[in-house]
């Protein structure tokens, strides 16, 4: 999403970082013999790895535990009190440490244990429950009901996809109590005090969701850009209600949209690390490519609904996207065979004519009905991929590039210019200008997935003589010369040949999975 901004030209931000407080971290460094700022500083290296191995191109790190995140808290804190949202009282409820959450009577559910012990469970995550009762400070959510829901009916576009949207609708038309905001530091002391309470520390949950105003600059800079969520279903309540209340309370901008993606599971069960099925993408990436594992993830995974991994699934789906289809089409006409000059070959205009949608009258060329209608197909392909993109549905948008390719290759197939003889000057410049249509659609297609195969389209681009400068949304401009414009490609010198742009993958039996040990820190990403 970041990269797509940054294609379009938009001044944007991408942040993501570590949620490093609560119970279950004082409790796994406890369980690691660490103190948890030394814990969570190992932790969060880990994710600074997988994040600069996975070309994940933030522009903020924020760690919870900093202290410019303290004071944005506790300022944030005191703007609550201050207003008359929060108070004390005694707060009693079942209570999840892995999720960090108070959960009511009919969010629970009876199940046994390993042992075969009955024990009660969160109904949403399966996690173990606690009966507990505190003295804590609570904030004022019921007041909020009203204003989200208008909130959330004035702006029926800020959640997506739209099955999220209906679900918080849902979840506003039952009860919403008041929450705890606070634990006792007796019980929780890994974690940010209540100003002028030594008592009590912050709920890790309020304290997480203003890390989107650390990023931002509060407290010093309290004119917010525009919020963009990107979150895990399993965390749509805290992001959808929770947050949104605490803003309106603080009299501060809501986020302009909340996009949610669903899960993966492995082999239709949820990865575990107890059944042994957790997928690491370090271990991936060293057989798909980083690009690779990058596209399968996009070009499979539908934010709506979980999506099933498994290794075949990730060969077939490289193989006839990026080595078949891609980069064989790249290798068809570049290569020196077809294009022994080596260069972005000439448009004739008398060979391909320029034709009107709605024009019926007998073609004059060797170009054909599918031809025309392949170039009309292109042309909308970048605002349908933005549209996709802007929609969470990044499948689509690799779908449709996949089906441009798929139709390009069919249109060098279709002319064969391999048989075209080069002492005719009719062939001649239909050669050539059939290698530019390719060129050119090779192009856009480079240009468009840079946002998710960054390495492959800057191979792609760089062997097509495309400058850096070149690769934004302006520049897209396709076929300027069918159109009678200044095609600037068309003459250069085509950039050195880097070998295969994807190699083939052989079927693979699943790669054996590796645990990091009770390593458990949410991670949670905002692109503002």
């Amino acid at each position: 999403m970041y990269r797509l901004k940054l294609l379009l030209g938009t001044d944007a931000k991408f942040t993501t970082g570590t949620d490093e407080h609560g119970l279950k971290i004082q409790q796994a460094a406890d369980a690691a013999a660490k103190n948890p700022l030394e814990f969570c500083a190992s932790v969060s290296e880990e994710f600074k790895k997988l994040f600069h191995k996975s070309l994940v191109s933030y522009t903020d790190y924020i760690r919870t535990t900093e202290e410019r995140h303290k004071t944005a808290v506790q300022y944030f804190w005191c703007v609550l009190r201050d207003k008359g949202y929060l108070y004390q009282a005694a707060y009693e409820g079942w209570y999840s440490t892995p999720d960090e959450t108070f959960l009511s009577d009919s969010q629970v559910l009876e199940r046994k244990d390993t042992n075969g012990n009955i024990i009660k469970v969160s109904l949403e995550s399966g996690h173990k429950v606690e009966w507990t009762k505190e003295e804590n400070y609570l904030f004022k959510l019921s007041e909020f009901k009203p204003k989200l829901l208008e909130w959330l009916k004035k702006n029926p576009e800020v959640i997506i996809p739209e099955k999220f949207y209906h679900i918080v609708l849902h979840w506003l038309q039952e009860e919403i109590p008041d929450i705890s905001v606070s634990r006792r530091r007796s019980r929780l002391k890994w974690g940010i005090p209540v100003p002028a309470d030594s008592t009590q520390t912050i709920y890790v949950w309020l304290d997480a969701l203003v890390n989107y105003l650390t990023v931002a600059g509060y407290p010093e800079d309290q004119n917010l850009p525009a919020l963009h969520h990107i979150i895990g279903k399993d965390i749509l309540k805290f992001h959808a209600i929770y947050w949104p209340a605490f803003l309106m309370a603080a009299g501060l901008q809501l986020p302009k949209q909340i996009y949610v993606h669903s899960h993966w599971t492995v082999n239709g069960q949820k990865m575990s690390k107890s059944r042994g099925n957790v997928v690491d993408p370090m271990e991936r990436f060293s057989v798909y490519t980083v690009d690779g594992f990058r596209y399968f993830l996009l070009r499979q995974g539908v934010p709506d609904a979980d999506c099933d991994y498994y290794d075949d699934k990730v060969v077939k789906v490289l193989n006839a996207d990026l080595a078949d289809s891609l980069g064989g089409l790249l290798n068809r006409c570049t290569g020196t065979s077809i294009n022994p000059d080596q260069i972005y070959t000439t448009f004739f205009n008398h060979c391909f004519p320029e034709r009107r949608p709605e024009d019926n009258s007998p073609l004059k060329s060797r170009a054909t009905t599918e031809d025309y209608k392949m170039i009309q197909t292109v042309e909308q392909l970048p605002m349908n991929v933005k549209d996709s993109f802007e929609n969470l549905q990044i499948y689509k948008a690799l779908e449709a590039i996949n089906f441009c390719v798929r139709l390009t290759n069919g249109f060098f197939q279709r002319h064969t210019p391999w048989k075209l003889d080069g002492k005719i000057a009719e062939d001649c410049c239909w050669l050539e200008t059939v290698l530019h249509i390719t060129l050119e659609c090779l192009r856009i297609y480079g240009i468009l997935l840079q946002p998710v195969v960054p390495t492959i389209a800057n191979q792609l681009l760089s062997r097509l003589a495309v400058g850096p400068h070149e690769r934004d949304w302006e520049h897209l401009n396709f076929l300027a010369r069918y159109h009678n414009n200044i095609c600037i490609f068309e003459g250069r010198k085509l950039g050195p040949d880097t070998g295969i742009l994807f190699n083939r993958l052989e079927r693979i039996h699943k790669a054996p999975s590796k645990t990091r040990g009770n390593q458990e820190i949410k991670l949670q990403h905002i692109l503002k």
